[in-house]
């Protein structure tokens, strides 16, 4: 999820649920995900769009806490490519197409080329984890995001010894995407992150959220999940993977080193330069609660950052 740059537009307050009732472009209703997704994949057509998914839930990496309403998850976006207020994504990315869809591997690996996605998700199975998404603005969800693991991927295109990091391009289609046209980002989004980092098995590639496929505004068709860092890491609608031995500099970076790092561990000892990260406010509540080092993930992931000092390397 992407995050405002100083002197933006102000968050705007949560949307009614007629937000995400609005109908998004249907293509391909033959198709399991509505975009072109492989038939070993069986759903149901659930109406307004939305299609259910086959998964198995997977306990293992999942948060017991309530979930997050439906509603809030798809009507309160940070996607800029539609708008930099958080209702405008619920209510413009119904333009977005996404079938077919394609995604480029390239950079540092044996396998390269383009991949259909249909291809990419044939036979993969699906299951679901509940995750938190910690923003860096103060705000947090518990989604129960669908989806598999990114290193799973990865490693069918066999990286070389050369491959560090790996870079996501999101897609840039003006025609579809009416905040392309405002400077407030290098277009198109870029992010990364380390190789052991994205191999690790918490990363998931999500396809959908609550049993079904992925709204436009929520990253379809293919999103990054790293739960322990800041929502604005898992990139949306992923258009390329780059393998390479080079430490990529990703959008926010770019736009304002000072406040968003490459790591953006979710941290309540390091400050965000304009607010405290030490307390939170989940969606739907009243009352602040403690920030959790590693968004609660720490037990699972501190070790990938041993002997860093996470205040420079923030």
């Amino acid at each position: 999820m992407l995050i405002k740059k100083p002197a933006e537009i102000k968050a705007s307050e949560i949307t009614d649920k007629s937000v995400y009732l609005q109908r998004r472009r249907f293509l391909g209703r033959a198709s399991l995900l509505g975009i072109g997704l492989s038939a070993s994949l069986p759903g149901r057509v659930l109406g307004q769009n939305r299609q259910a998914l086959q998964f198995n839930k997977n306990q293992a990496y999942s948060t017991g806490e309530a979930l997050t309403e439906r509603g809030k998850i798809t009507a309160y976006n940070n996607y800029y490519e539609f708008g930099t207020d958080k209702y405008s994504p619920a209510k413009r990315a119904h333009t977005l197409t996404t079938h077919p869809w394609s995604v480029t591997i390239e950079g540092e690996a044996d396998k390269t080329g383009v991949f259909n996605l249909e291809d990419i998700l044939k036979n993969r199975p699906l299951e679901e984890r509940i995750y938190r998404l910690r923003c860096v603005e103060g705000w947090s969800m518990v989604i129960p995001w669908v989806g598999f693991p990114l290193g799973d991927l990865l490693r069918e295109f066999a990286p070389n010894s050369k491959a560090r990091f790996v870079e996501f391009t999101t897609l840039a289609r003006a025609s579809e995407m009416p905040g392309l046209s405002r400077p407030v980002l290098d277009w198109p989004y870029v992010e990364g992150l380390r190789i052991d980092e994205a191999m690790h098995p918490l990363t998931l590639l999500a396809v959908g959220l609550y049993g079904e496929t992925l709204p436009n505004q929520n990253g379809a068709p293919l999103r990054l999940v790293a739960p322990w860092k800041y929502g604005f890491k898992s990139i949306k609608s992923i258009v390329k993977i780059r393998f390479t031995d080079q430490q990529p500099v990703s959008s926010w970076t770019r736009a304002n080193a000072r406040e968003y790092g490459f790591y953006s561990n979710v941290n309540p000892d390091v400050a965000h330069p304009r607010w405290s990260q030490k307390r939170e406010r989940r969606i739907g509540d009243f009352l602040k609660r403690k920030t959790l080092m590693f968004n609660g993930y720490a037990d699972q992931v501190a070790s990938l950052y041993r002997g860093m000092d996470l205040k420079k390397y923030f």
